[in-house]
């Protein structure tokens, strides 16, 4: 799960995709090797690699925007006011595959469940990204995984941004500028400077003080905290 990386939370990771529609997107496959030896760079200049994959992705989502089409859309970070001049390493890049039927979206301080999965920009080993984490397991269906349950407020900025724009029911894939995830450290495997691009599927979610349906995998058992 995507989790804020504190003292409190070290050594767990950020968890979630769906592949992204790659075709709108290319992302270049890079190869290297060390000089000293023939081992092959998994991640080679990738700070400069991902940095201009960001430029793309969040320049072309907002050229599918203007045109009219609404599964593209680009949220600010959930602690920086609109009014407020940002970067474009300030926003989050969404493409809709779902859209949910449920109304309203979680707050900050609410709990929710979610399927997700996460996986980097494709890298020397990784044609379609390196996937560095699920909450799927081994089920591939909805009717035999269990979905997650976090704090909104435990997540990452990218993260949390996006939940508190979702309904239950969407299903998103949000593309995560380093600024808004682990920025320029190593964090559990995660190079510096990754771009983290997520399937989220919000499944429930309640305020603060609240207790979550427990769901169970394969039986989808479902009763109260």
């Amino acid at each position: 799960m995507a989790l804020k990386n504190n003292n409190n939370l070290t050594g767990l990771v950020k968890k979630i995709t769906r592949l992204f529609p790659i075709m709108l997107f290319p992302l270049a496959l890079f190869t290297a090797c060390s000089e000293s030896s023939n081992d092959v760079v998994e991640f080679p200049d990738w700070q400069n690699n991902n940095l201009k994959q960001w430029n793309s992705i969040y320049a072309q989502a907002n050229e599918r925007i203007a045109a009219g089409d609404q599964t593209w859309k680009v949220f600010k970070t959930w602690n920086i006011e609109d009014t407020l001049h940002s970067e474009n390493t300030s926003y989050i890049v969404v493409h809709v595959n779902t859209n949910g039927e449920g109304v309203g979206s979680p707050l900050y301080t609410d709990s929710v469940l979610v399927h997700y999965k996460g996986k980097l920009l494709p890298s020397t080993s990784y044609s379609e990204g390196y996937q560095f984490d699920s909450s799927w397991g081994s089920a591939t269906t909805t009717t035999t995984a269990a979905p997650m349950k976090m704090l909104v407020s435990s997540l990452t900025d990218g993260f949390a941004t996006a939940l508190q724009h979702m309904n239950i029911g969407d299903d998103w894939d949000v593309y995560v500028p380093w600024t808004l995830a682990y920025g320029a450290t190593v964090h559990n495997g995660i190079p510096a400077y990754s771009i983290l691009i997520f399937n989220i599927q919000l499944v429930n979610y309640v305020g603060a003080g609240h207790s979550l349906p427990v769901v169970k995998a394969k039986a989808m058992i479902r009763g109260t905290e």
